[in-house]
């Protein structure tokens, strides 16, 4: 084993910044007022095994089926601009059925294990040892546990104007990281 406590806090906050779960407190908050319970424990666990799994055989899988992790980020960047327009201007763009429950989607995928996470998970496993990736998805998937656990103490902290606030300056945050995310990746397929 050859765990590094500075890889390990670096992985953790690149993988933090990623998943930006504080970012999707207005989205979980939403979805729990659709569905009444989100299942937490359940969401946390898909999520972290999507995570590892992707780490051992994400770029295997990748070009298994044809495509190149700069595609993969580019796909994601335009579903990250979707979603961040959707938090922006209030709108809806994304309809299905009501599920019954919020859990595996669209809390786990794509929501916290999304195309982001992916490539960065992606990118992190060229510089540093693999174990110490896994304790950075542990330490996060934890947070992440927490936050999800604790959205309906959050929203009465909020409130409503608070809640419309964080959504839209999240949502132009969201807004950025899909730019960029696009504009990384956009050249590396021209």
């Amino acid at each position: 084993m050859n765990f590094n406590g500075k890889e390990i806090i670096t992985a953790t906050m690149v993988l933090f910044a990623v998943i930006d779960i504080l970012g999707s407190i207005p989205i979980i908050i939403g979805l729990r007022q659709k569905v009444g319970h989100i299942q937490s424990e359940k969401a946390s666990i898909v999520a972290a095994s999507l995570m590892v799994a992707f780490l051992f055989v994400g770029e295997s899988i990748l070009h298994l089926i044809g495509i190149d992790v700069n595609s993969f980020a580019v796909a994601g960047a335009f579903v990250i601009f979707f979603l961040a327009i959707e938090m922006i201007l209030g709108i809806s763009l994304y309809r299905d059925e009501e599920p019954e429950s919020a859990s595996v989607v669209p809390i786990a995928f794509p929501l916290i294990a999304g195309a982001g996470t992916m490539t960065s998970i992606l990118s992190l496993r060229a510089e540093y040892a693999v174990e110490n990736i896994v304790v950075a998805i542990i330490l996060n998937i934890i947070f992440v546990y927490l936050v999800l656990k604790s959205s309906a103490r959050i929203e009465k902290l909020l409130g409503k104007n608070g809640l419309g606030i964080i959504r839209k300056v999240f949502g132009v945050i969201l807004l950025a990281i899909a730019v960029k995310l696009f504009a990384t990746n956009i050249n590396q397929l021209l």
